[in-house]
Parts: structure tokens; sequence; C-alpha cells
């Protein structure tokens, strides 16, 4: 999708784009191929056809950061399909409190679509653990946590960094008509939960952390069993999420009239 995205453009919006693909400019190459195009004044044209080359050049070399910086943060969603195979899910815990109010953060779930990574307060979660793994990643995924996982750790954990795009998932449901939290959206599209975490929510994992502190060990497996679902669901609610905005686009009829 990232190379069918002409909105990446200063003064492109998503009606211009469309227009482009309508009249056959479906990729960034098609663009600056195109000796001139209608609407685009020959200076205008030069300055996008060097945009557009430097964005290509960027992404070949697989440069995440560049991109963070370079899309709307409302399109990083298009990021998702080049950049699939170094993306990180990830969900946080806390005590229930906001951190100008003795909050912290309990626990901190990483799923590759591979492996699930825990992090859990006095235990292995540190500044320098967070960012030594986010390091290895080119795109985040969360639900909300452009609103609270995200400025809750960049409050509670000073130097940790996130300058990857970032497929937030609460906002692409609103987009696409969906209603409710993570655990509706699960219903919606059939997904499963691990039984001995079924029907918990926010403020039970605020419960188990504190039964955690105490001593128990049950509870902290259970804490972390219900982030693990949490984040890991999140992979597999990307892949369904990102094919239905991809699709309402509109792209996949330009590209199959170009196909005929």
């Amino acid at each position: 999708m990232i190379k069918n995205t002409f909105c990446i453009l200063d003064g492109i919006g998503e009606k211009l784009e469309k227009r482009l693909w309508k009249e056959g400019v479906l990729t960034w190459d098609d663009f600056t191929d195109a000796d001139e195009l209608l609407g685009f004044a020959p200076e205008t044209k030069r300055l996008f056809d060097e945009s557009l080359l430097q964005d290509s050049t960027e992404l070949s070399t697989g440069n995440a950061e560049y991109f963070f910086r370079r899309l709307k943060r409302r399109e990083h969603w298009r990021l998702f399909d080049f950049f699939k195979e170094d993306a990180v899910c990830l969900d946080i815990e806390t005590n229930g409190l906001q951190p100008n109010n003795g909050g912290y953060v309990t626990v901190v779930g990483l799923y590759d679509g591979y492996d699930y990574k825990c992090f859990v307060r006095g235990e292995n979660l540190t500044v320098e653990n967070l960012n030594t793994e986010l390091k290895k990643y080119k795109c985040l995924i969360t639900f909300y946590g452009a609103a609270f996982d995200i400025p809750f750790l960049l409050r509670t954990f000073n130097g940790v960094q996130f300058n990857i795009p970032h497929f937030d998932l609460c906002f692409s449901v609103k987009r696409l008509g969906f209603k409710g939290g993570l655990k509706k959206l699960e219903q919606d599209l059939g997904i499963e939960r691990d039984e001995s975490v079924r029907g918990l929510d926010g403020y039970d994992a605020v419960k188990l952390w504190e039964v955690a502190k105490r001593g128990s060990s049950e509870a902290l497996d259970r804490l972390i069993n219900y982030n693990r679902e949490d984040t890991v669901n999140l992979m597999q609610i990307a892949n369904i999420l990102y094919e239905r905005l991809r699709e309402l686009t509109g792209i996949e009829e330009y590209l199959s009239i170009e196909a005929v």
C-alpha cells in the first residue's frame, strides 16, 4: 500500500490521491515516470518527483524512522504490509493510577508474530531492556497506544524511545465503523481468548498485581497470561484491519482495472 500512497506528499489528500489512481497513476514509479500530469505545474511535479525518489530510496533500505516522521500518523497503517515481518505488538498493564499520582507500569508485553516477551516491574522492566528490544523492530502495533500506553511509558521511563511507524488499531477501528473496545472487537472478529483469562479486564489486572505484590506467583502468572492475550491478539487484528483499510481506500478497484 505504501508505494500507492500519494498523500505522503504535501498538499495531496485522499481525494486527489484517488484521482491519480483513476488516471492510472497507481505507484510512485508511475508518478515519477510521467513527463507531465494534469493539474500539476512543472515545478511542483519536479519537487514531488524528488520527494518520491527519496521516499523510494529510504523504503528500499528499510528506514522505518524516516517514515515515522514523513507520513501523517493517521496513515502509518499504510506501512504495515511492508514492515509486517519486523512489526511488534505492545500492551502495558499498570497499577491503575496516573503517572502524576503514583501510577506506574507493572507489565509490558511485546509480541512479534512468533514470540511473546514480558517485562515485569521489579524483575526485568527497565528502560535499557525496553529500548534494546524495541530497536529490533520497524513497526509498532497497539490498541489505543497513542493515547495511553506510549504516553504512560514516556512519562514513567525516562529515555524510552518510540521512533518507528505506529499502527494504532483503535483509531483504525473507528474509521471502519466498529464499536467498543478491544474485547468487543475480538468478539466481532471471532478471536478467542484463553479460558483462564476470559472475561478479565483492566481493573482485574490491577487487582492481580496487588495480589502478586504480596507474593502470589499464581496471580502474577495470571496477570502475565492476561497481558499475553491482549498483546498476541493484536497481530491477528492488525492483519484483518489492514486489509479492510486498504479496501476502504478503493485502490483494489484501480489495480484490477490496470491488470485487465
